[in-house]
């Protein structure tokens, strides 16, 4: 699947091109529905800037309450059936209700509940057949971009296993290269001897593609780095990256046996700068406000379960790392018994974990016991998008045995995180260090299009409580 990189951040272009034909569909909804309601099609003719904006604010927050279902992705990794039921939550429950509280803040834009109903059927009526035909026409092997990999040793086996453990839709690795036949061999798929030029290799594959995942690399070995070859693909169009740079670009995640210190420094992206810090620092805090004025009445609910259940305390602390390496305290509601950890010591929560409350279960499963953390926000210790805080008992380890661990402590930590999002609970140290790939990820390319795609996938998290223990 070819991909586009927009503010950092990768995303695939069919998926790019999906988006924009139901933008236009969603726009012709709104004014098919008022046409409908009236029985009036003068508006198809004449210009009113009115409707016009609201057709444009109702394609937007239904292509995002899309997006927060996870609709686009489940076309090709759970089957048509999947990705009707999502459209059709995401359309009738998420989209009427954002849209609802929205028309409510600017009243001017309200058409009416008859409007809105023939325009979401409209727009289910001509959506999933256009999805449908799109997903068949593009089919997923069709979106899936064709790799040559120049490597047959460990490194080459690592990436071969990665790939094939991961979701749908990554891209397809049609063969592996082996540049002498001194090179030891590790990978299981096709091997490929390299007799004939890459360029013709790559033709005859049909590649896009080409990942240099050699052992003990050096440029300056020519016998085992085609250097020539490489540019000339490069020069025919045909992509050469790195392995680092393909498990990035994929996956979503920087490998952590791939990164060396010094491509840490070049590369694009673990920077930072003051404009960044102060239009962050603001979006904090105006998200913080706005989730607490929709979400007190379910944290005063919250509060009154767990005082009938169990008793006080309601809330509790703990401390946790956060920016440049600074322990702070993070608020919870209490979802545990009172005497969790036995003589204070620090445990992983486990599955099914018997410590856990019955309120406690609900709150943890809709991410309601993370709450109180929006005072932690507004204090400054955290960001609404970051990597999860852990315990100072648990990153003694972390620091001393994960390579590069250190380097999530350059951003904020936060109340929702890309690793949240694609990796479940962590629980052990091989756990951690899955997250961290994600968490280097972000740091690496975070901004504003990544901080909303995290906010707006987190929805497809609270309703279907993944990732939760």
């Amino acid at each position: 699947m070819s991909h586009i990189r927009i503010f950092r951040h990768y995303i695939p272009s069919p998926i790019l091109l999906l988006g924009a034909m139901e933008f236009g569909i969603l726009v012709v909804g709104i004014i098919v529905g008022n046409a409908v309601r009236f029985k009036s099609w003068d508006l198809l003719v004449h210009y009113d800037s009115t409707l016009l904006a609201t057709a444009v604010l109702y394609a937007c927050v239904l292509l995002a309450c899309t997006a927060a279902m996870g609709v686009y992705s489940s076309g090709y990794r759970e089957g048509i059936g999947a990705m009707v039921v999502r459209t059709i939550v995401s359309y009738c429950l998420l989209g009427c209700a954002a849209l609802t509280i929205l028309y409510y803040i600017a009243p001017i834009l309200f058409l009416g509940r008859g409007v809105l109903a023939y325009s979401i059927l409209f727009s289910l009526i001509a959506v999933i057949p256009m999805r449908w035909i799109f997903f068949n026409i593009v089919g997923s092997e069709k979106l899936r971009s064709r790799a040559l990999v120049l490597g047959v040793g460990e490194r080459a086996k690592f990436l071969e296993q990665r790939l094939a453990g991961s979701h749908s839709g990554v891209a397809d690795i049609v063969a592996f290269i082996r540049t002498t036949p001194e090179e030891k061999v590790a990978v299981s798929s096709d091997i490929l001897e390299l007799k004939d030029s890459l360029i013709d290799i790559a033709k005859q594959y049909d590649a896009q593609e080409i990942v240099v995942a050699l052992d003990g690399r050096r440029e300056s070995d020519g016998s085992r780095f085609p250097l020539g070859e490489l540019l000339d693909c490069k020069h025919h169009g045909i992509e050469v990256s790195e392995a680092v740079t393909f498990y990035e670009k994929e996956l979503g995640i920087l490998e952590l046996s791939e990164i060396r210190p010094g491509w840490m420094v070049f590369t694009s992206g673990f920077s930072n700068n003051v404009n960044w810090d102060v239009f962050k620092r603001v979006s904090d805090i105006t998200v913080s406000l706005v989730i607490l004025c929709v979400a007190w009445p379910l944290m005063l609910i919250a509060a009154l379960a767990i005082w009938l259940e169990s008793g006080r305390p309601i809330f509790y602390d703990q401390v946790r790392v956060g920016w440049n390496g600074r322990p702070f305290n993070i608020y919870k509601f209490r979802s545990m018994i009172t005497d969790a950890e036995v003589e204070g010591r620090a445990v992983w929560a486990g599955a099914n974990d018997s410590r856990i409350t019955r309120v406690g279960a609900v709150l943890r499963n809709t991410r309601i016991d993370e709450l109180p953390q929006l005072y932690n926000v507004l204090r400054g210790d955290m960001s609404i998008v970051g990597p999860r805080p852990e315990r100072p008992e648990f990153v003694v380890d972390f620091d001393k045995d994960i390579p590069f661990y250190k380097e999530r402590y350059r951003v904020k930590p936060g109340l929702m995180g890309w690793a949240q999002l694609n990796y479940p609970y962590g629980a052990s140290l091989e756990d951690a260090a899955e997250k961290l790939r994600y968490d280097l990820y972000y740091v690496k390319n975070r901004s504003l299009l990544l901080d909303l795609i995290i906010m707006v996938q987190t929805v497809q998290v609270i309703l279907l409580g993944t990732g939760v223990r």
